[in-house]
């Protein structure tokens, strides 16, 4: 837009404010594997956690130096010093530069309501507790995003106490400054207001970081960046404390397809759909229908007079191309619907396939029948990919199998119980029957089919299992609901992801795991045993 100028930066931190939503909890490969999808789609900072919180955010910071980036930079979160505290001796600084991160965003307060009757202090107390904190930052070779929380009421009740904290944190050397709308109440013309008069102020280098408690924290942020703001702070999905975060989804389509401000490119932008479906399946969550822009609903068609219009021309009823966000039309109870999608599947996994090709008709109407009978394949790609090899290229499976068996016991001499898992599986035309045990029958199951298995092909023991989520599809027949489980697996190197599904959890644990096994041996090029 004419209007904005210079490059306008994208922040996430759904890692972060995301987890922090009721239900919502990602475990340390999530994490991780969250990362390098949003890193891929050209997000310029990820806020990992807060260092010291809790172990599992202190193994993050330690393990994510090992995750390649190509354009993201990590970032660790925390707050300034507190009242009484020496800078160099505050824990919760410590626990930042001990996180080794290139970034850190702390944040400190611009409200007088919190300032005086929360926190007790003076002004002069609190502009020192930011000042000291970033000016520190800085020594230590730190890049310093510092988010003044409450930033837009603070500026309503005394717009001069807010500005001066933010003076506060320039003079200490803050190379960029958040305005926060941290109660999510502000309105967009209040936050365009109060962002151009901190823009003038600061003169530059600001951004927003809105809360979604008014249902506007997406108009909220392109309102500041008309007035000024440069780095725009969100969340896959707008996930968040109480009613979430901007959501960066919404957030990146309307800068790049409404404003012209190129935020990432037309490949990044074609993904958005699957990093936001990968997101909330990790979350283990639903992937909303009525989402704009990503929902399945977003440009899907029922009415007639729709129908018909959309038919002849999409734009009549579709403000923006489908694809262009990685979604796609659909025309409700049509059986035309996802054809091209498969093609296009097809040809990134290296398939030399025709869009008339005759296996996708029955490929197309296995898809559906999965779908409706519970499958998904975000977070599953290793499963889809596997689907696809064997309809279109015939791929004789590596193995079968041919009978399973759980059992469950107590020992005499342990509390807890255990579980005996018996299977039989068939590789070419030998059989092999061995049992085991395990923890629980998931893992009972997994230890019998790797030692079945280990005798024909002993480069499985070089896989092991990351993750494992189980979710209920239905609840409305109780104990015998589908669900759908998702396991996450890895070889060392890589990392993929496989589902079932079944009335029987144990059956639908089994599908995954029998479905990680065989994408692992077809895509190392194992040898296939023929005896």
């Amino acid at each position: 837009m004419d209007n904005v100028s210079g490059d306008i930066v994208l922040y996430d931190t759904t890692l972060r404010d995301g987890s922090q939503m009721e239900d919502i909890s990602f475990t340390l490969e999530d994490k991780l594997r969250i990362v390098s999808v949003l890193d891929s789609i050209g997000i310029a900072y990820i806020e990992g956690g807060w260092p010291g919180a809790n172990p599992k955010d202190q193994e993050f910071f330690a393990r994510v130096r090992e995750v390649p980036l190509t354009n993201a930079r990590i970032a660790a979160f925390g707050s300034t010093r507190k009242a009484g505290n020496k800078v160099s001796e505050d824990p919760v600084v410590q626990d930042l530069l001990f996180a080794a991160t290139p970034v850190v965003t702390i944040f400190g307060k611009s409200w007088r309501l919190h300032v005086k009757e929360i926190l007790g202090l003076s002004e002069e107390q609190n502009l020192a507790m930011i000042g000291d904190t970033v000016d520190y930052l800085k020594q230590h070779g730190k890049e310093v995003v510092y988010d003044a929380e409450h930033f837009f009421d603070g500026f309503a009740e005394d717009a001069e106490f807010a500005l001066r904290s933010l003076d506060a944190a320039k003079k200490a050397g803050a190379d960029w400054i958040i305005l926060c709308d941290t109660n999510g109440g502000s309105l967009p013309w209040q936050v365009e207001l109060a962002t151009r008069q901190a823009s003038s102020f600061l003169g530059g280098n600001i951004g927003i970081h809105a809360h979604n408690d008014s249902d506007l924290a997406v108009a909220n942020s392109l309102a500041s960046v008309l007035a000024g703001a440069r780095q725009i702070h969100g969340t896959i999905g707008g996930i968040g404390e109480r009613c979430g975060n901007a959501n960066l989804i919404s957030v990146i389509a309307d800068l790049v397809l409404k404003m012209n401000l190129p935020v990432v490119g037309k490949e990044a932008l074609a993904r958005l759909r699957d990093t936001a479906a990968f997101v909330f399946e990790l979350a283990n969550r639903s992937l909303p229908k009525n989402m704009p822009f990503v929902g399945d609903s977003a440009f899907a068609h029922k009415a007639g007079v729709h129908v018909h219009a959309v038919r002849k021309v999409s734009r009549a009823y579709e403000h923006i191309r489908p694809d262009s966000v990685g979604n796609r039309q659909r025309i409700l109870l049509s059986e035309q619907a996802g054809r091209s999608n498969l093609v296009e599947k097809a040809r990134q996994y290296g398939l030399s396939v025709e869009d008339g090709d005759r296996h996708f008709s029955s490929l197309l109407s296995k898809l559906k029948e999965m779908e409706f009978a519970g499958y998904q394949f975000e977070g599953a790609e290793a499963s889809f990919e596997l689907l696809m090899r064997q309809a279109l290229e015939s791929v004789t499976p590596y193995f079968s199998l041919d009978f399973f068996r759980i059992g469950m016991g107590k020992g005499e001499e342990k509390e807890s119980g255990y579980a005996e898992a018996t299977v039989r599986v068939r590789v070419g035309s030998a059989f092999e029957h061995t049992a085991a045990l395990g923890n629980g029958p998931v893992n009972a199951l997994d230890n019998a089919l790797r030692k079945a298995l280990g005798t024909f092909y002993p480069e499985i023991r070089h896989i092991s299992l990351l993750d494992y989520k189980v979710r209920v599809l239905s609840g409305t027949s109780g104990t015998a609901s589908r669900v759908r489980v998702l396991v996450e697996s890895t070889d060392g190197h890589r990392k993929w992801g496989t589902v079932g599904v079944s009335e029987n959890v144990i059956e639908a644990s089994l599908l995954a795991l029998k479905d990680s096994i065989e994408y692992f041996l077809l895509t190392s090029g194992a040898r296939r045993f023929e005896g």
